[in-house]
């Protein structure tokens, strides 16, 4: 199973600002004393390329960063314009993929907020949606609810609870804030929770539902939208529905050209088909778009598959390098680096890595998935048994994982149980390739 942050779903914004929802009144506003002495400085816009500088909102944006630079510097202790900066540096992380740039950037600028008003809220949340990006499961889960404290009646922070909480391996936690969420705002961001959660738990046809009423709750044509539906895509082809996953890929660039992870999915698509070359096309493209590493690991994978090791091998050690850059920017990638290094058969180096994201989230079903991988291919048997016995703990049918667990069931004896999970693959996806 491929995590939600593999995704890049960084968590959508606008649920928390100017939502409309219930916040603290008549409490006056706590500022810090050293205001006055906070910074004015904001980092700079990261200039777009390609593409995405000929997108007709990019001019605006810097329209509007350069007048909210101006508020800043004329009233440095007024808060509102430097949280305004801080969202839209994180939709520009999403849309460029520079979170190398953006997120310490957004962090600078959170930060200072925090110094002029410490227990302010949106910057507390945001600043814990940051954390969650960078795969800092555990300082985001605190951060988050420190703002839950402050605001107890905002669904966006409920959702950074189901984000950090997943990730942690809090599986039942996860659903309670999830249920929390819907119960308050029923939303695009709730319900995508809501299919994430059914997925882990086994309910493919659940999360699908989940995923179409995300899809109906977006501004058609939105950002959040096309995040959605590429995300309902990328369900239906891990159940085998390729035919709908290439009409919501289509249905997104048609609404979007350059939107990088739909022309991934297509990519996928053609991959399953065997169309090695289209696959190539399209992640190409999506690369020239966003400097995403999973986009160039899947490159790599695909040359693989035509037996060109040697265009593989250099693939994989530019993702290698592309992962060693976002380390030095804060984002941990010891899972990322567990799975690469399983692949290229790096196998000490795979099991550090992924032992050093164990230490920090045990009960993950993704960090059990990877080390059991891991400890298979190294003929570890006992060792990737027990590791797989927790990543199935949920219930999860996702193919890839049973096919390991598969293959483990075997190695230790139980044939009859190895068969019985590679039925339930062919369940989950009668197409997926055994």
């Amino acid at each position: 199973m491929k995590t939600y942050f593999s995704m890049i779903f960084v968590a959508l914004l606008v649920a928390v600002w100017g939502c409309g929802e219930k916040k603290e009144s008549g409490k006056p506003v706590e500022k810090s004393n050293s205001s006055a002495g906070v910074s004015t400085e904001i980092p700079a816009l990261y200039e777009r390329q390609g593409e995405l500088a000929a997108a007709a909102e990019w001019p605006k944006t810097k329209e509007k960063v350069k007048e909210l630079r101006q508020k800043i510097s004329e009233n440095p202790s007024d808060v509102k314009p430097r949280l305004q900066v801080a969202v839209i540096y994180l939709s520009e992380a999403r849309i460029t993929g520079e979170h190398p740039y953006y997120y310490p950037a957004v962090l600078k600028i959170l930060d200072d907020v925090l110094a002029i008003e410490p227990k302010n809220f949106e910057a507390t949340t945001f600043k814990a949606s940051v954390k969650m990006s960078q795969h800092q499961f555990a300082e985001a889960r605190k951060l988050a609810e420190q703002a839950r404290k402050i605001n107890p009646s905002n669904a966006y922070v409920y959702g950074v609870l189901v984000d950090a909480n997943v990730e942690l391996g809090n599986y039942d936690e996860a659903v309670a804030m999830s249920d929390k969420m819907q119960a308050l705002k029923p939303s695009l961001e709730a319900y995508s929770r809501a299919s994430y959660l059914r997925e882990i738990y086994g309910n493919y046809p659940g999360a699908i539902a989940a995923m179409k009423l995300a899809v109906e709750a977006g501004l058609p044509g939105s950002e959040p939208q096309c995040w959605a539906k590429n995300t309902l895509g990328h369900l239906y082809e891990t159940t085998g529905q390729l035919e709908q996953a290439k009409i919501q890929y289509k249905e997104i660039l048609a609404m979007r050209p350059s939107y990088a992870f739909a022309l991934r999915g297509l990519a996928q698509v053609h991959k399953a088909a065997k169309q090695y070359d289209a696959a190539l096309a399209d992640l190409d493209k999506a690369a020239r778009v966003m400097p995403e590493f999973s986009f160039h690991e899947e490159m790599a994978d695909i040359y693989a598959l035509q037996g060109n090791k040697e265009k593989a091998n250099a693939k994989y050690r530019e993702v290698a390098k592309m992962l060693d850059e976002d380390a030095r920017s804060g984002h941990a990638v010891d899972l990322e680096l567990c799975k690469l290094y399983t692949k290229t058969s790096q196998l000490d180096s795979a099991i550090a890595f992924g032992l050093k994201e164990y230490a920090k989230r045990p009960k993950n079903i993704d960090v059990n998935h990877a080390l059991a991988a891991a400890y298979f291919k190294s003929k570890n048997n006992d060792k990737a048994k027990q590791h797989i016995e927790v990543a199935l703990s949920t219930g999860s049918r996702d193919p890839e994982l049973l096919q390991v667990a598969s293959a483990i069931a075997v190695a230790t004896g139980d044939k009859a149980q190895g068969s019985r999970l590679l039925a339930q693959a062919k369940k989950t996806n009668p197409r997926f390739v055994l």
